[in-house]
């Protein structure tokens, strides 16, 4: 049976890895300010998450006060999101790593018009933003968010 310390160097070399993956700053895994595109001031907090493998982005706060009771009302009927609250909404899912700083494949919400686009983000500027695509077919727009933590 191992000695108390090397049970707890062993620990201490886990949480130390643990640690360095989540500070992984080339990872969307974080914090970001969404920008809004016509006035280029931050509109909204998405925490982005990874589980086995699969990126997802939950909205945690909405900057503008008049809609920090937003629902996702032009949802489509079939959505269990539609009527929804936006704080705390799910609105990024199903993203896999495609490359060295890119994830795909997924889906992007958007609340304010309830329509889904393909997703892939691309995290640049050694980490500090992100390039958020979200597209139908061939027609698509940019975003950049800023990473908060």
């Amino acid at each position: 049976m191992p000695s108390l310390q090397s049970r707890f160097c062993i620990t201490m070399f886990i949480a130390g890895v643990s640690m360095a993956a989540l500070a992984d700053p080339m990872s969307p895994v974080g914090t970001w300010n969404t920008i809004d595109d016509a006035t280029s001031k931050v509109k909204s907090l998405v925490r982005i998450t990874e589980k086995d493998g699969v990126i997802s982005g939950t909205v945690e706060k909405i900057v503008d006060p008049a809609k920090q009771d937003s629902k996702c009302d032009e949802c489509a009927s079939d959505d269990p999101r539609k009527g929804k609250p936006v704080i705390g909404m799910t609105i990024l899912t199903g993203l896999k790593k495609e490359g060295d700083n890119a994830y795909g494949g997924g889906k992007i919400l958007d609340p304010n018009n309830g329509k889904t686009y393909n997703a892939k983000v691309t995290v640049i500027e050694g980490g500090k933003k992100l390039e958020m695509r979200g597209s139908i077919l061939f027609f698509g727009r940019t975003q950049t968010w800023i990473r908060v933590d």
